[in-house]
C-alpha cells in the first residue's frame, strides 16, 4: 500500500461512472499539511513570532509517506485498517447490486462491472482520507500542546481547507478548543488566519 493521487469522488451507477469534482481526493492536501507540520514543529519562545516560507516544491508520494510517518507512527496499520474497511464496503455494495430487484440482469451486470472497475480507486481514496485526518489530528495536537495562538497562510482554497479541517479536529478534542478563521488583506494579498483560543 502507498499514498498516491487518484481523483475526485466517483458516483457509480448502472448507467456509468461520474465524478463529483467538489469532493476532491484528500491526497491533494497532504503536501500542505506536511509543510505546516514541518514549519510548526520546533521550540518556541514567549512573545516571538515565527515566519516560515512554505515551499512551493511538491513532495513525492514517498517523501510524503516518510514525513507523515513521523507524525502518524501507526500509518501502515491505519492504511491496512482502511483497506479492510473499504473492502467490506465494496463487498456490501456488490451484494446489494446482486440482490437489486429493480434493475434487470443487464443493468445489474453493468453496475457490478462499474463497482469492480473502481475497486482500486475507492480503496486508494479511502486510504488517502484516513492518512489526511491522522495528519490533521497531529497538527491540531501540535497547536494545542505548544500553545500556538494562530497560523496565517495565503488565502488559497487548499490552505483554507486544511485550516478548516484543523478547526474541526480541535473542536472534537476531549476538552473542545475554540478557534476562528478570518480572511483579511495585507499588502495587497489575501490571507487566512486560524486563531486558536488556548486556555
Amino acid at each position: 500500500m502507498e499514498l498516491k493521487y487518484v481523483g475526485p469522488k466517483p458516483i457509480i451507477s448502472h448507467t456509468g461512472i461520474e465524478f463529483n469534482n467538489n469532493k476532491e481526493d484528500k491526497y491533494v492536501y497532504l503536501n500542505i499539511v506536511v509543510q505546516l507540520l514541518k514549519a510548526l514543529n520546533h521550540d518556541y519562545f514567549k512573545d516571538k513570532i515565527y515566519n516560515y516560507q512554505v515551499s512551493t516544491q511538491r513532495l513525492s508520494s514517498e517523501e510524503l509517506y516518510d514525513e507523515l510517518q513521523k507524525q502518524c507512527p501507526n500509518i501502515k496499520a491505519l492504511m491496512e485498517q482502511e483497506n479492510h474497511n473499504v473492502e467490506e464496503e465494496i463487498e456490501h455494495n456488490i451484494h446489494r447490486a446482486e440482490e437489486n430487484s429493480v434493475l434487470n440482469e443487464e443493468n445489474k451486470q453493468v453496475l457490478l462491472n462499474n463497482i469492480n472497475l473502481m475497486h482500486d480507486y475507492l480503496v486508494q481514496r479511502s486510504i488517502n482520507k484516513s492518512i489526511y485526518y491522522c495528519a490533521i489530528d497531529a497538527l491540531a495536537e501540535l497547536l494545542k500542546n505548544d500553545h500556538i495562538d494562530y497560523i496565517i497562510t495565503p488565502m488559497f482554497q487548499k490552505f483554507s481547507h486544511v485550516l478548516h479541517s484543523v478547526q474541526g479536529s480541535l473542536k472534537k478534542q476531549k476538552s473542545p478548543i475554540d478557534t476562528s478563521l478570518d480572511i483579511y488583506q495585507k499588502d495587497g494579498k489575501l490571507l487566512v488566519r486560524l486563531r486558536v483560543i488556548n486556555t
